[in-house]
């Protein structure tokens, strides 16, 4: 594959914040994009970047949480996590989610890295940093946020990717999540 030197990251020509409120930040940007064509009105959110932890048990079990998620509607399953925390590294907010949504209280040398998950870098500035816990047990108590009403589950490694290719569990950072986890510990989930 051949790459293309042509292309050019954006020009930003001027930067309005135009939030309605905020639990939603929104950005209007005048950009000049290739060969000095200008768009005066591209709107994209700044929404912060977000943590999950695949926690496994002793046994191998993934803990889930099942929750309401008002943006679709709809009663998910996914990995803990959520939004980093202001003035708390993404480790640091890692493990506060994972205590308060799961009740598992861990250490920052306990985390290990699978990596960073962009889910729609064309209207959002929001990565999502994911970890893996092993050994995790649930040894503390859930502390919910006012939006939070949380059902933890515990489920074989093997299922959990059965899950993924069912489509019973389609978030996407928790579906990415799951599958690098897989990919790189594929004893653990059967493969």
């Amino acid at each position: 594959m051949k790459a293309n030197n042509d292309i050019q990251k954006w020009k930003v020509l001027n930067e309005e914040d135009v939030s309605p409120s905020p639990w939603f930040p929104l950005l209007r940007h005048t950009v000049e994009i290739a060969e000095g064509q200008v768009i005066d009105d591209y709107y994209f959110s700044p929404l912060g970047d977000v943590v999950q932890v695949l926690a496994l048990t002793p046994s191998h079990e993934v803990i889930l949480v099942r929750q309401y998620k008002h943006g679709l509607g709809e009663i998910l399953l996914e990995l803990p996590g959520g939004m980093q925390q202001k003035g708390k590294s993404l480790i640091q907010s890692a493990l506060n989610e994972l205590e308060e949504e799961a009740g598992i209280k861990a250490h920052e040398n306990q985390l290990i890295s699978l990596g960073m998950i962009a889910n729609n870098p064309t209207k959002t500035r929001q990565i999502t940093y994911g970890y893996l816990l092993f050994n995790a047990e649930i040894n503390s108590v859930q502390k919910f946020d006012i939006t939070e009403n949380i059902e933890v589950l515990t489920m074989p490694a093997p299922l959990v990717l059965q899950y993924v290719k069912e489509g019973k569990i389609w978030v996407t950072d928790s579906m990415n999540f799951i599958l690098k986890a897989a990919l790189q510990y594929p004893e653990i989930f059967g493969l």
